[in-house]
């Protein structure tokens, strides 16, 4: 029997596995006697909303009737999870899901392509990385994906299709993509070690504000965060740019929160029938006026970050609604060394607001064209940058 890989910790991710927050009861006291924090019932006799129906164990089950048999124990867990119709479930093969966890270190071989659903949740090329293979080979914005290694992929969550994009480097995958003229291509992409540049990255403004824009939650983000907003003057204006940003690691969106909130609640979920509580680590470093930069691609760990500085009062959001993905998911190791990704529920923000496909309004609409400068008028009114 293979070995199992090694299993990050829950997600809420767009296309990242995220870490187990911690739960802290005392916290949550604190939230509810402040009136802040909505009141939850101690004990939950019903499933949480939006939790998978495919439980842990029958997985197990359906992949150890089928080891018997002779059959692929992942095909097995994949033909239930599919059945569920749960349009976050995922299961994975070991190497596909070690290729897609790779992502979490910023550096990862694939083939150039970020994917997105449209309003219709129809598979698109969202981004193409220059210079990439599939940039090489004539891959544009905006083509649907129709599969890749002869897999469909309508229906699969977008991480699921990450993965199997991904691979070691020198290997080569076929994909099949239609344009909007009715053009459908079939090309064979050789994978390349890829790495998407600094994650997190700072720009000054000639009026003393800055710009701190946030890739993705990778390993290490949270920190980086903290230690960019702590390194500009005191009082520093910031625009937080969260903009395409598809998730990540659930800790580390909680340790970015905490470069501007000092402690207290980001955003709270339900996991097998308990109320867990991500807090904010204390000791703000970012105390000047901020405003949060969003569009339809900050998603899932981006919009947990935005949620709470919008409903804490820290930060004023700018840009157009946020994606809306609002669930938790927490990786499984099957018996087969396969891993599965199954909904534990939905998160909510300080405030007890859920995002699941209605995502975040934001406070100030602006356009993609005029987004940062309108931010950067708001952050002027919210006050003097250092």
């Amino acid at each position: 029997m293979p070995e199992s890989p090694r299993v990050p910790r829950p997600r809420a991710g767009q296309g990242f596995p995220l870490a187990a927050p911690l739960l802290l009861a005392a916290v949550l006291a604190a939230g509810l006697r402040g009136g802040w924090l909505p009141s939850y019932e101690a004990q939950q006799t019903r499933a949480p909303e939006g939790a998978s129906a495919v439980s842990g164990a029958r997985l197990d089950g359906a992949v150890r009737s089928a080891l018997a048999r002779g059959r692929s124990g992942t095909e097995a867990a994949r033909a239930l999870v599919s059945r569920s119709g749960h349009r976050w479930d995922a299961v994975y093969g070991p190497s596909a899901y070690a290729a897609w966890s790779e992502g979490l270190t910023g550096a990862y071989a694939g083939v150039g392509l970020a994917l997105a659903h449209d309003a219709d949740g129809v598979l698109r090329v969202s981004r193409v990385r220059p210079g990439a293979p599939a940039a090489r080979a004539g891959v544009r914005t905006g083509e649907r994906l129709l599969s890749v290694g002869g897999r469909e992929v309508a229906g699969l969550p977008v991480t699921r299709t990450v993965g199997l994009l991904r691979g070691g480097p020198g290997t080569r995958v076929a994909v099949r993509l239609v344009r909007d003229d009715g053009t459908e291509r079939r090309l064979v992409l050789t994978r390349v070690r890829l790495g998407d540049g600094p994650v997190v990255s700072v720009e000054r403004y000639g009026d003393g504000g800055a710009r701190v824009r946030v890739r993705a939650f990778t390993r290490g983000a949270g920190e980086r965060v903290r230690a960019v907003v702590a390194a500009l003057p005191p009082r520093t204006a910031v625009v937080l740019d969260l903009r395409g940003n598809p998730g990540g690691l659930l800790d580390e969106a909680a340790r970015a929160a905490g470069a501007f909130l000092d402690g207290g609640v980001v955003a709270t979920y339900e996991d097998g029938g308990s109320r867990r509580v991500l807090a904010a680590p204390r000791g703000a470093a970012g105390t000047g006026p901020l405003v949060v930069l969003v569009d339809g691609g900050t998603a899932s760990a981006a919009e947990v970050v935005t949620g709470a500085l919008q409903d804490r009062g820290r930060a004023v959001v700018v840009g157009e609604p946020t994606f809306g993905k609002g669930t938790v998911q927490v990786p499984r190791a099957l018996p087969d060394g396969s891993v599965a990704e199954l909904t534990v529920g939905r998160w909510r923000t300080p405030a007890g607001r859920g995002v699941e496909g209605a995502g975040l309004a934001p406070d100030v609409s602006a356009a993609p064209g005029t987004a940062e400068a309108r931010a950067r008028e708001v952050l002027t009114g919210l006050g003097t940058p250092s």
